[in-house]
Order: structure tokens, then sequence, then C-alpha cells
């Protein structure tokens, strides 16, 4: 009997030189199968470390960013002190001088600081910001004049970075504070009236040069309005496209050019898009610049190819079956595609939209070439609105010289990833919750 050559090995009564022949066939296939799986289970293991170990860094290097140090003052909003008259009108209330307001606070505490340099190094720890903060409480509540308030108002930010661990004591260590103002502050923290704040300014200001004061509200509603412009033209257009390809398109060579070209548009860099854009909206049609209107119409370009080919993909999934037995009951084409293909071809479609949506999210590139990378602290209340985007304000961040706006940008990292988590979580929800099998 002849020696098998399957996997089995050889059959017990081949001669021993075939039989220890194939045998040593199998051990050196079966070891390269071993060797590959480890190097596969290397790869991903590496991965995953690497990955991790990125996690951690931005989370290690952002997470006290979601904190603020604060000192709590006792404020003597009286006239004399405001330089306000005898009935202050909301004009003079909004060019009060609150700044003396602070600085008197901070000599109450201190009245051994008489000097004029040591009062103007007292009045550094509190933030340069605070005055204007404290005006636009007036503003809110003009019955607050006349009265003593304790407020929290937002310290230096090297006091921030000294009380969160980030700089040491020493001028060695990165601290930028005199022996005097250590042993102010030290004072403050044991009274209580210095302390570590959730910081809600993070959350609900837009972008300032003083770092205690810089948000990302302004960013993320730029990227909100961005993402709306984007969906609600590249998902409508890329779903007609899609099902016109694959539906309707005669077979022949211009489709065929267009396929091609669409599947290489997807590959394009993005600020090819960002060029694009700023030739045809800002040069050509002159669209307002670092609007979210153009930034939207900038990645429903560049997300339109992608939402293309998932859609096609989705038809595509559709069985045959489907059109054959809606054609046969004597629906038309246009019948079986809207009332048969395209809903079962839809959870696949929104998943691609998602992907496309979230893909357009992480998108700085196209910005910066239609000025989304210019300073704006003002709230954008419509898409025409000067604005950024989440991305382009981590860029921003990251550039700046302040060791306080290092965390901001980690901070501001985190919830961008937290953003793609969710949209991704959702692509997959949607396609598990509305996908059917066949």
């Amino acid at each position: 009997m002849s020696a098998s050559t399957g996997g089995g090995g050889a059959s017990p009564h081949a001669p021993p030189q075939i039989r220890r022949r194939v045998e040593a066939g199998l051990a050196r296939r079966y070891g390269r199968e071993r060797r590959f799986r480890a190097c596969g289970l290397l790869s991903v293991v590496f991965g995953v470390l690497f990955l991790g170990f990125l996690v951690f860094t931005i989370v290690r290097n952002g997470y006290s960013a979601f904190r603020q140090a604060e000192l709590r003052l006792d404020l003597q909003l009286d006239s004399v002190t405001l330089g306000l008259g005898d009935r202050p009108d909301a004009g003079a209330l909004a060019g009060a001088d609150y700044q003396a307001v602070v600085k008197a606070a901070m000599g109450r505490m201190f009245p051994e600081v008489t000097e004029r340099r040591e009062r103007r190094d007292l009045g550094a720890l509190v933030s340069a910001s605070s005055a204007f903060l404290l005006r636009d409480r007036v503003l809110a509540e003009p019955d607050l004049v006349g009265r003593s308030v304790s407020l929290w108002l937002p310290a230096d930010d090297a006091v921030d970075l000294l009380l969160k661990g980030h700089v040491g004591r020493s001028r060695d260590s990165g601290g930028k504070l005199t022996t005097a103002q250590l042993a102010w502050l030290d004072r403050l923290v044991a009274e209580g009236r210095a302390a570590l704040r959730f910081n809600t300014a993070f959350f609900s200001n837009g972008d300032s040069r003083e770092p205690e004061l810089a948000g990302i509200w302004g960013a993320t509603k730029g990227s909100f309005f961005m993402l709306l412009v984007t969906l609600a033209l590249s998902f409508p257009l890329g779903v007609a496209a899609a099902i016109y390809l694959e539906e309707f398109a005669p077979r022949n060579r211009w489709i065929d050019f267009l396929e091609v070209n669409i599947n290489n548009l997807a590959a394009v860099p993005s600020i090819v898009f960002g060029l694009l854009g700023l030739a045809v909206f800002i040069d050509f049609l002159g669209l307002p610049r670092s609007s979210s209107l153009v930034g939207g119409l900038v990645l429903a370009l560049m997300t339109l190819p992608v939402v293309i080919i998932a859609s096609r993909a989705a038809i595509k999934a559709v069985p045959p079956s489907v059109r054959e037995a809606a054609l046969g009951i004597g629906a038309s084409p246009m019948q079986t595609v809207f009332h048969h293909v395209l809903p079962l071809a839809l959870p696949g479609m929104l998943t691609g939209a998602v992907i496309g949506m979230a893909r357009a999210l992480g998108e700085s590139a196209p910005l910066l070439m239609i000025g989304m990378v210019a300073f704006i602290v003002d709230i954008p209340a419509t898409p025409l609105d000067p604005a950024t985007a989440l991305p382009v304000q981590i860029y921003l961040w990251a550039d700046s010289p302040e060791r306080a706006f290092m965390e901001r940008t980690s901070a501001a990292i985190l919830v961008l990833l937290g953003f793609l988590l969710v949209m991704n979580i959702t692509a997959v929800w949607l396609r598990s919750r509305f996908e059917r099998r066949w």
C-alpha cells in the first residue's frame, strides 16, 4: 500500500523510510503553523499594549484638567470701590472697576501686605480673568451691588499647576511663585480658601488666552454644526448615488470610469479637499471664512465617497431573490428598490454614514485650509458664525508654549475620543439592531 499524503500522516503499512519522511514533513508544517500563530498573537498583544500605553498617557496628562484651582474671596461690591454713581445703570455696571474689588478682597485677608510690589504679587495669585467673571455675575444679578458676597474665583495658572503637583515649589522644578506667594498660598489652603474644584469652565467656555478660562464648548458646538451640515448633504446624496449606480445605471465605460474615480476619491488625502473648499466655497462663492457651514461642505465632499461605497456594499448584500420576488408579483423597478431593497439595506447604509461622520469629526487638515484655525472666543450661534472644531482646538492648544495648556490638550483629546467611541458604538448597535440575516 502506498504512503498516505493527507494530513493524517503515513500509512502504518508504509516502509519506515517513507513514514519518517512524511512525519518529518508534518512536523515542519505544524511547526510553521505554531510559529505563525505565535507571531499573530504577539502582534495582537503588542498592539493592545501600545494602545493601552497611549490611552494611559492621555488620561494621566488630561484628567487633572477637569479640576481647577480656585480661591474663595469675600467681595464687597460697594459703589465706591466699583466707581459707580448713586444710580448705576447697565452701562456703568459693565465699565465698573471689578479688578479693584478683587484686589481689595485679597488685601483684607493679608493686611500686613502694604508694599506696592508685594500687593501686586498678592493679586497675581488670582486669575486676571476673575474681574470679568465678577462683572458677568453682577450684570446677571444687579442686586449684588452694595452687598458683600463670598465667591469662588479661578486662581492663576501658576497656582493651579502647583496645587495639582505638575510643578514644584522651587524655580528649578518649574515653579513660578515667589517665597512670599508660596507662604500666602499655604495660608489660604490652611484656611480652606484655596482648593481644587470641578472645572465647569472647561465645558462651558470657548477658547481663551488664559488657560484657567479655556474651554471646549465653542469647539464642540462648531463640530456639531459641521457634522449637521455634513450629514444633511453626504447621506442623501451618497445613498441616491449608490442606488443609481447599483440598480439603474447602464453598464458602460462611463459608469466604470465613474466608479473607479469614486473609489479613488475615498483615498485622496483630506488636505486636498481643504484646498478645494478654499478655492470653491470661499474664493469663488464668497461664503464666510472660518464658518461651520464651509467646514461642513468640505467634510461632506470628503465623506461622500465613503458613504457611496458603504451604501453600495449594503445594497449588494440584499439577496437577488428579494428583487426577483418583488418583480414577479408586478412591482416596478422603482417600487422594488424603495419598498424592498432599500429598507433591507438601510442598516448598512446608516452604519457607513456613522463611520463616515466619525472620520469627519476627527479631521483637522481640511479645516486648517479654510481658516478654522483662527483664535475664536465667542460661542457660535449658527453655522454661519466663525467657529473652530475639536481637532483644531486640540492643535491650537498643543502648539501653545504655556504648560497649563498641556493638560487641557489631553483632556480635549479624551472628550474627542469619547465622541468617536460613542459614534462607533452607535454604528455597531444600528447594524445589530436592524440587520436581517438570510
